[in-house]
């Protein structure tokens, strides 16, 4: 009783620790998992979309359990996801380096306190590379439609590929190399995609006239010299805050189209020294415990997301105090102090946003955007502001989760469809309808607080305890039953209203209709406690025999 007491509280003190991810009954369940696939019993073929951070932890958490009947489909040619796309001047990470990373394949050799694009990407690829997933990728290959059979529990998948090439572990493809549909099979489907992939460009009257250079942060030109320009850049949030003092420094001019005013805190970030990085790699738990301290102080900072925290009214008022007096008659307070609550929107890190918006060749245009034309970015008041370039930091369609693809579930059911009123699913990775499809990095997951990989951590262990049935009691499919669903998109809804994000301010965490479709709305040490294992009283199991009834 006591050693199961202080696993707990070990569990507890230290949840991102990878040894704490399981009780020694689920260890246990883990060996006899290895040893019935050591023996032959057969695994499910299992389908992860896209290659970036949650479809390569995905994959090795079923290779680390004996599983290797696994397929990643990556519509790129490299793996890394949104590290790999946004290139972008400056693009970094907002949460620590050593906790930007997963528990069972701890990066020791950070070199700074906030990790780089380039180093994330190089982090993800060495896991690829380490843990031989390669023969397991298939590069483009996008997967644009799956349809559920449920005569033989399995789902039919649609590829769009340049090549016939055989799909890793058995899932052959079947098609021409034409580039038109082929299609593959399997038993689960993962998805990785998550919610920042697909660039969300305005449709401004007279887009398509401008004679310009034109682009998304997230399709960064690199071959394009901003020398001597005027730069017009449409949109402020988290990207433009890091890319924009970099083209500020090259530009002869630019112009910020700003919606919303941005929280924008300095970033306490600098290169590891040299006697850090040794005790970090050597020293025996120096590690864990700066990785722990660093998500103990970023998990308290939920508070500031709670309506009437008192610890968010002494941001804002002492926010506005400091940053009204950088305000001029160029730069007015209402360009660089926000009319909402903090957290609301997320939080933004930096050290040289306000320099450069104190630079003459920086001008901040408040008033909405009527049109573009063939030279210049109109506003709603006439004024024409001639740009030579024009970049996009308006983020993802992130609340349109999974789309275009075309989900079909059990009775024809149209996944894009149940969620026409803005998508949910049960603990942020399963939908009622659509047996065997998970969901990494899904809806009410993302973070305003913390890591993201730790979310997807603990879903990748409950996705893959659901699997470990497959192996050990011979289930065929598995869904979450329409009560359990219902009854956790009711327990989100009050616990959201009960956060800043309900209030009325513009975000990528709403919605058109205002639904908050992407934050978990409380601690994330709270949703891994809800994920160590699953109760079965959620889930509908179907064996080859009658089904199995968790009643």
């Amino acid at each position: 009783m006591a050693l199961h007491l202080g696993s707990h509280l070990h569990n507890f003190i230290d949840p991102t620790s990878h040894e704490q991810t399981s009780t020694s009954a689920g260890r246990a369940q883990d060996a006899e998992v290895r040893r019935r696939i050591a023996e032959g019993i057969p695994t499910p073929r299992i389908a992860i979309l896209g290659a970036g951070a949650a479809g390569i932890c995905m994959a090795l958490q079923l290779l680390e359990q004996g599983i290797t009947s696994f397929t990643l489909y990556e519509k790129a040619d490299r793996v890394g996801g949104t590290w790999r796309d946004n290139t972008y001047p400056g693009a970094a990470c907002d949460v620590p380096s050593h906790l930007y990373s997963f528990s069972f394949a701890p990066k020791v050799d950070w070199t700074r306190k906030f990790p780089e694009q380039p180093e994330i990407l190089d982090y993800l690829e060495r896991l690829v590379d380490e843990h031989d997933l390669g023969p397991h990728i298939q590069f483009a290959t996008e997967v644009t439609a799956a349809t559920w059979t449920a005569e033989r529990s399995l789902w039919s998948l649609e590829l769009r590929r340049a090549n016939t090439d055989s799909g890793a572990d058995g899932q052959e493809a079947t098609g021409d190399d034409s580039g038109q549909a082929q299609h593959c099979e399997a038993e689960i489907v993962v998805s990785g995609l998550g919610q920042l992939n697909r660039p969300n460009i305005p449709q401004i009257p007279g887009l398509e006239s401008f004679t310009g250079t034109m682009f998304h942060s997230a399709a960064w030109n690199h071959e394009h010299d901003l020398s001597g320009e005027s730069v017009a850049v449409i949109g402020i949030g988290a990207s433009a805050i890091q890319f924009v003092p970099q083209v500020a420094a090259e530009a002869a001019a630019v112009t910020l189209f700003q919606r919303s005013v941005n929280y924008v805190a300095p970033k306490p970030d600098r290169a590891f020294k040299r006697w850090e990085l040794s005790a970090l790699r050597h020293i025996p738990g120096v590690r864990q415990v700066y990785r722990t301290s660093i998500y103990w102080r970023f998990e308290f900072r939920f508070r500031l997301m709670k309506k009437g925290s008192r610890l968010g009214a002494i941001l804002q008022k002492k926010f506005r105090e400091q940053v009204s007096q950088l305000a001029s008659p160029e730069l007015p307070v209402e360009a660089i102090v926000p009319d909402y609550t903090p957290g609301c929107r997320r939080i933004l890190i930096a050290n040289d946003w306000y320099p450069t918006l104190l630079k003459p060749t920086t001008r901040v245009v408040t008033e909405g955007i009527a049109a573009i034309t063939e030279t210049a970015v109109v506003t709603e008041s006439g004024e024409e502001i001639p740009a030579d370039t024009i970049i996009f930091g308006t983020g993802f369609q992130a609340t349109e989760f999974l789309a275009p693809m075309r989900i079909t579930g059990r009775d024809s059911q149209d996944l894009n469809e149940v969620w026409k009123d803005g998508a949910r699913a049960f603990l942020g990775l399963a939908v009622s309808g659509f047996p065997n499809f998970f969901i990494l990095y899904g809806p009410n997951t993302n973070l305003g607080h913390n890591s993201i990989l730790f979310m997807i951590e603990q879903q990748v262990g409950y996705i893959r305890q659901l699997v470990d049935d497959f192996v050990l009691k011979g289930v065929r499919s598995v869904e979450v039953r329409e009560r359990s669903m219902q009854a956790f998109d009711t327990e989100i809804s009050d616990a959201t209203a009960q956060t800043v994000w309900d209030e009325d301010c513009s975000s990528w965490y709403k919605n058109a209709s205002g639904r908050v479709t992407n934050n978990w709305p409380d601690y994330t040490v709270k949703y891994k406690q809800r994920l160590a294992h699953p109760d079965q009283r959620d889930w509908l199991s179907r064996t080859a025999s009658p089904v199995l009834n968790h009643e």
